[in-house]
C-alpha cells in the first residue's frame, strides 16, 4: 500500500469519529422530537455524514482528517471542485468502490495512489500539501 493511501485511510478514520461525535449529539436532541426509529437509523447519519463531508471539501478542499495528514482534495484539471463532482465520488466510495477492491486489488490505487476508483469517476485527485 503507498503512503498517501495509508494516509487517507487515516484521515478517513479521523472524519468518521468526527461525524459519529456529530451524529451523537444531533440524535441526543432529535431523539426527543422525532420519534421514528427509521429517520434515527438511516436518514440523520446519513445527511450528516455527507453534509460535513461535502461543506468542508468544498470551502478549502480538506477536511479535518486530510488537514491532521497532510493531504488536499482536487479537481484533476485545476479547476474548483463542485458539488456535484463531491456527490459522484462520495457516491461511488460508499456503492462501487468495494467491489473494485475485491475485484482487482492490484490495479486499485493509480498514480502512488493519489487516485482510487472514486476519484477517476469523479474526475478529482488527492495532492500532498
Amino acid at each position: 500500500m503507498k503512503t498517501i493511501t495509508k494516509k487517507r485511510m487515516k484521515a478517513y478514520g479521523i472524519d468518521m469519529a468526527i461525524t459519529m461525535i456529530a451524529i451523537g449529539a444531533t440524535e441526543y436532541f432529535l431523539r426527543k422530537k422525532v420519534k421514528s426509529e427509521a429517520v434515527h437509523a438511516l436518514i440523520t447519519p446519513s445527511v450528516i455524514t455527507y453534509s460535513l463531508e461535502c461543506v468542508q471539501l468544498l470551502n478549502s478542499g480538506q477536511t479535518v482528517g486530510y488537514k491532521k495528514m497532510g493531504l488536499v482534495l482536487k479537481d484533476q484539471n485545476g479547476m474548483d471542485l463542485t458539488t456535484y463532482q463531491l456527490m459522484k465520488r462520495i457516491f461511488y466510495r460508499d456503492s462501487i468502490n468495494g467491489f473494485k477492491l475485491l475485484a482487482n486489488r492490484s490495479e486499485f490505487e493509480q498514480d502512488e495512489g493519489e487516485r482510487l476508483p472514486h476519484d477517476v469517476f469523479a474526475g478529482t485527485i488527492v495532492k500532498e500539501v
